[in-house]
């Protein structure tokens, strides 16, 4: 796994995961809305560049050319500084002035090794709300990091 960038001041108590996911802004907002004086003595802002393409071209027609590769990626590093910067300003606009990590990985293991790394008390993650077919087929991001994290985890989920 390597770190992308980094603007991190202080070993943060509460992280953030955020993806481009609308569950993830709600879980980010409610964290604001929710955890005032946690947030205030630390708040990371977490994203993950994916480096799994094998969907990209699936069918058997073998790998990405080199450049196609690169060139996704830095499309997604961009896309990843710019969530992470909208995350920010939501964060300042409650008063909370949040540091920024963006690593490229799996994002259950990069979570849950942020938090190990950060030192954190404390992990926010948004719910897809998937069912149990949906997590068993596609995984779950937050499930993972309940069993594996090394801290509580706070799992958002959107009210319907």
């Amino acid at each position: 796994m390597a770190e992308v960038a980094a603007e991190t001041k202080v070993q943060s108590k509460v992280i953030v995961a955020i993806d481009e996911s609308e569950c993830s802004s709600y879980a980010l907002k409610w964290a604001l809305q929710n955890l005032d004086d946690k947030l205030k003595s630390g708040l990371l802002l977490f994203s993950v560049i994916s480096i799994d393409y094998s969907g990209a071209f699936a069918g058997g027609y073998g790998s990405l050319p080199a450049d196609l590769m690169t060139s996704m990626q830095d499309n997604q590093k961009k896309f990843v500084a710019s969530l992470l910067a909208k995350a920010k300003e939501i964060c300042a606009k409650h008063g909370v002035d949040a540091d920024t990590v963006s690593v490229m990985g799996n994002p259950k293991d990069a979570i849950c090794d942020a938090v190990q790394k950060y030192h954190c008390q404390l992990l926010v993650l948004g719910s897809h709300g998937r069912g149990a077919v949906g997590r068993a087929f596609l995984g779950s991001v937050s499930n993972y990091c309940v069993n594996h994290a090394k801290c509580p985890v706070l799992v958002v989920r959107q009210p319907f």
